[in-house]
């Protein structure tokens, strides 16, 4: 039986958001073939003023999509298979941080195939990090599907679902990592006199043209070889990575990305 929306989905905060603004501006889905439901009315308005079908009843969308988005918080994901429960739901897309397909399957048994997805944050403004595991899938308007929805979103990663928590340690909260540098070095120049204004420009342009070059030379030029680059012998910047160095900071990172992992895993359980 023909579904009347080709898009449900079962949330409606940000990153639902980013993703459905992204497959209308594509033109890669019309906004009426969109149905999304939230128990915030500010959160549908956003929806409604795209031109999207808006409600309060998940089981409404989960019955009337050819795809179904699950884009709430893991902890409210109980509370939302006690209203789908007895829904058909053929082709599950999830967004959600530390649900396993296993879970989903378990407590939604007539779900038939999962698409679990990790994107990122910088999605919204179409430069973000879209990570996939799509194995359930071989019909290739499926997989046409799910390319075209992410692909508005930024770079694409076909990836298993066993690296999902340390996709999710990576690029699903690496951007707060990177605000994170920023301020330090918006604080830092402040510091050292400059204006708020001048440093902002200074850090946030560095750190995005830094990226940019990585990307632009990683396949002929090692990370470590640019690095020196930058390093002249017993210069400004040799000092400043020898300062990194002593006070750990591959360490503390690495720390970092320990401890979001475990807390991904531990959403899991």
């Amino acid at each position: 039986m023909k579904k009347q929306f080709k898009l449900g989905v079962i949330g409606g905060g940000f990153m639902a958001y980013a993703i459905v603004k992204g497959a209308i501006e594509s033109d890669f889905i019309r906004a009426n073939k969109i149905v999304v439901s939230d128990c915030n009315a500010e959160n549908l308005q956003k929806f409604k003023d795209y031109g999207c079908f808006t409600v309060t009843d998940n089981k409404r969308v989960a019955e009337s999509c050819d795809y179904l988005l699950f884009a709430v918080k893991p902890q409210n994901f109980p509370a939302v298979c006690e209203d789908i429960r007895n829904c058909d739901c053929p082709n599950v897309i999830s967004i959600m941080a530390g649900i396993e397909k296993k879970k989903i399957r378990a407590a939604l048994p007539r779900v038939e195939k999962i698409c679990r997805v990790m994107p990122n944050l910088p999605c919204s403004i179409g430069s973000g990090m879209v990570a996939a595991d799509a194995s359930d899938y071989t019909e290739q308007d499926d997989l046409q599907f799910f390319a075209g929805l992410f692909d508005a979103l930024g770079a694409y990663l076909s990836v298993d679902e066993s690296k999902m928590h340390a996709v999710t340690g990576i690029s699903g909260s690496g951007p707060a990592y990177v605000f994170l540098f920023i301020k330090s070095l918006i604080e830092a120049g402040k510091k050292e006199g400059l204006t708020e204004d001048e440093a902002c420009v200074l850090a946030a342009q560095t750190v995005a043209g830094g990226a940019d070059m990585y990307i632009h030379e990683k396949a002929t030029t090692d990370i470590d070889t640019l690095i020196r680059r930058v390093c002249s012998k017993g210069g400004t910047t040799e000092r400043a990575m020898q300062s990194f160095e002593k006070d750990g900071f591959t360490a503390i990172v690495e720390r970092a990305v320990e401890a979001c992992v475990q807390r991904s895993k531990e959403l899991a359980e």
